[in-house]
């Protein structure tokens, strides 16, 4: 690592001062370590230069030093990305406000930056959408392709869930520090992915709280390392729209997995349809999509370690179709006690679950 990447550790410590700012001091100066001992009378040089992001930035840095900032990361265990690092990914690189730092834990190396596909989607999404999109991400069993999300609830925790299960790579794109997760329900879902599954990144400080301005920029990255983004369900004003609406400005392809035309997150589906977005029903629409070709290989999955030949029966019956319980007992032929010890240890261990306390759903 070269001598300037201590400055690089210093802006990502700034809580005041945005990707936007570091990058048009950058670009000015055309060395980050020129950038940050600038002067007030260098800064006002240059065009664009707001006076509120001026006086935050010569304010703050007062009070950080780069060789701690680059000992702390280091110390924790964080690997740093920046611009000048060859780890650095291509695609970012060229994308509106690139962001200037990316911090990591996991393995990014183990990716395929070229096989990238975006999920994003409500975070309130039905379960109708959560267990059809399940069921298109199992068609990539197999492949070298890595989910790109978010890690938010909702769609986003299905497709990164999708890809640990399935023996896929899956990159998470966080909107706040590692010691500050959000939400908390993920984090065995985030120790899962950093342990050989891919890599979580985020712009911010470990101790930077995720607060809701961040998501919108965080979506950026989200489809920049993607090369195509699938939207599973998003209502008009949405996260999952604006990463729609950056996907075509940079580019990517876009889809679109229908849904019931009833449902109030559908209606920017529909829109986006109606605007030329590729209609997704199942892993061969985004094979089409991409004009992908892609050599399938054997692979061993994680959705039945662990499980009984019994339990496993239950959960590829619930897996294929939404049941209850008269069903499940025609379905697999177990007499209802039997039954029911199973669907309540599954349910216990968050395998599956029950919708308005009839049929039975598949939660992997």
């Amino acid at each position: 690592m070269g001598n300037n990447d201590k400055y690089w550790y210093a802006f990502a410590r700034l809580t005041k001062t945005s990707s936007v700012f570091v990058n048009l001091l950058y670009n000015y100066f055309g060395s980050i370590e020129l950038a940050w001992h600038a002067q007030a009378y260098d800064l006002w040089k240059i065009e664009g230069m707001q006076r509120r992001s001026l006086e935050a930035f010569l304010e703050e840095r007062k009070n950080v030093n780069p060789d701690e900032c680059m000992d702390y990361i280091k110390e924790r265990g964080i690997e740093f990305i920046h611009p000048e690092d060859v780890r650095y990914p291509k695609s970012l690189r060229f994308i509106d406000n690139p962001p200037t730092g990316l911090f990591m834990l996991g393995n990014l190396d183990i990716c395929n930056l070229e096989r990238t596909i975006a999920v994003v989607g409500s975070r309130k999404a039905s379960e109708n959408s959560k267990n059809t999109l399940r069921k298109i991400l199992e068609g990539f069993a197999g492949t070298d392709i890595c989910i790109v999300s978010g890690m938010a609830e909702g769609i986003d925790t299905v497709g990164h869930k999708a890809a640990v299960d399935n023996g896929l790579k899956t990159i998470a794109v966080i909107g706040g520090g590692f010691d500050k997760l959000y939400p908390k329900s993920n984090i065995p879902l985030f120790n899962k992915i950093i342990d050989n599954r891919g890599a979580v990144l985020t712009e911010y400080w470990p101790d930077v709280d995720a607060i809701s301005w961040h998501f919108p920029l965080r979506n950026r990255i989200v489809s920049g390392l993607s090369k195509g983004v699938l939207v599973a369900e998003a209502a008009l004003k949405s996260g999952a729209m604006i990463t729609a609406r950056l996907a075509i400005e940079q580019g990517k392809e876009l889809m679109c997995m229908p849904g019931l035309i009833s449902n109030p997150n559908t209606e920017g589906i529909y829109k986006l349809i109606k605007s030329g977005a590729a209609i997704v029903t199942d892993v061969n629409d985004i094979m089409d999509a991409m004009n992908w070709q892609i050599e399938y290989k054997p692979v061993k999955t994680n959705i039945d370690n662990g499980f009984s030949e019994t339990e496993q029966i239950v959960i590829d019956c619930i897996k294929k179709d939404m049941l209850n319980l008269d069903e499940l007992i025609l379905k697999t032929g177990l007499n209802i006690n039997d039954l029911m010890i199973i669907l309540t240890k599954l349910e216990l261990e968050g395998v599956i679950s029950q919708t308005n306390g009839e049929k039975y759903i598949s939660l992997l």
